[in-house]
């Protein structure tokens, strides 16, 4: 794992685990990490780092629309 160093100035109120958590909500968000990934790099359980991601404003499903009228359009097709 890669480590780099950020300088936040002092005025900037959040603490080092909220940091981490934006970037982490971040890359998920941008298909960087998976949800392990993110979750690992903010030291929480995979449960935990997904209910905190409405609060970071990033969608769970982290795929495109497209994908997703795909997938209806496919249970459709297969449905009773």
């Amino acid at each position: 794992m890669r480590t780099i160093t950020i300088n936040i100035p002092d005025t900037v109120d959040f603490d080092d685990k909220e940091a981490l958590m934006m970037i982490a909500s971040k890359l998920y968000e941008k298909g960087k990490l998976s949800v392990g990934q993110a979750a690992e790099l903010v030291g929480l359980s995979k449960g935990a780092f997904l209910e905190l991601l409405d609060s970071y404003e990033v969608s769970v499903f982290n795929y495109p629309s497209s994908d997703l009228d795909r997938d209806v359009a496919n249970a459709k097709d297969y449905s009773i």
